[in-house]
């Protein structure tokens, strides 16, 4: 059999599982509040247009309206300063072969668990690679550390001097994309960087380093829990927003049973 006639008897047998690592989109799901001399991103939003009445007899739908970055999200280097004149550096122009690939995944849930403005560092990954081997140029790296288990203000957990989540380091960043050559790096917290990250040097350094360099980036990600470490592969293609810094999308993962 072909490659791909195999993935179709895989998953139609169920030896190849699709596990779902998205919130469900609604009004209530939180977005990242910026400091308010800043513009906010747009919560998701909905309408109904008819349902099966005068306004459409026959049919149902809705409009709907949110920021780019709502929800679980896609981030394009465009969206940073540090990648803002890169080539096909928007969601529409992202080469569509970046929307597959393997997955690695970091597990950090315990050290979060005790620490909410917990770092990945540099050398907790290198412990992973001992164990799981090193992580291939082109992949997708997430931090699993259980943050999508909470809801509403525990999830954002702000207080007086900003968020408090936790995310990578400058120097992890900083050696997945140099030494590693990662593809993305993807978060179950509402953004990429520890809540804290305006402190690290520089301030964001996922956003500023991955964007940089033409990386991309996914949020809000769930049950990373039920992936492997390493094994997965990663579905994650955003709308095809013309000039768009971002999209909220379905991520999904192919895992073998």
């Amino acid at each position: 059999m072909s490659v791909l006639t195999e993935l179709a008897a895989s998953l139609a047998s169920g030896a190849v599982k699709t596990v779902d690592l998205t919130h469900t989109l609604d009004p209530d799901f939180p977005v990242m509040i910026l400091p308010p001399e800043f513009g906010q991103c747009a919560r998701f939003r909905v309408e109904e247009v008819s349902r099966y009445d005068e306004r459409g007899p026959g049919w149902y739908w809705r409009n709907f309206s949110c920021g780019e970055h709502t929800g679980t999200h896609f981030d394009a280097p465009i969206h940073w300063i540090s990648g803002r004149d890169l080539p096909n550096a928007t969601v529409d122009a992202i080469p569509v072969s970046a929307f597959v690939g393997p997955v690695c995944v970091i597990d950090c849930a315990g050290e979060a668990a005790e620490d909410e403005d917990y770092l990945l560092e540099v050398e907790t990954i290198e412990a992973w690679e001992a164990i799981h081997g090193e992580i291939p140029a082109g992949a997708w790296v997430l931090m699993r550390t259980d943050w999508s288990k909470r809801s509403g203000a525990e999830y954002l957990n702000m207080r007086e001097d900003g968020a408090h989540s936790p995310g990578p380091s400058a120097q992890t960043i900083r050696f997945l994309v140099e030494t590693r050559d990662i593809l993305g790096f993807g978060t179950e917290t509402v953004g990429t960087d520890a809540g804290q990250g305006a402190h690290l040097s520089p301030p964001y350094p996922a956003h500023y380093i991955l964007h940089g360099a033409g990386k991309l980036g996914l949020q809000c990600l769930a049950n990373l829990d039920q992936l492997p470490a390493t094994g997965a592969i990663l579905i994650c293609p955003p709308l095809k927003i013309k000039h768009g810094s971002g999209s909220p999308l379905r991520v999904m993962a192919l895992v073998e049973e």
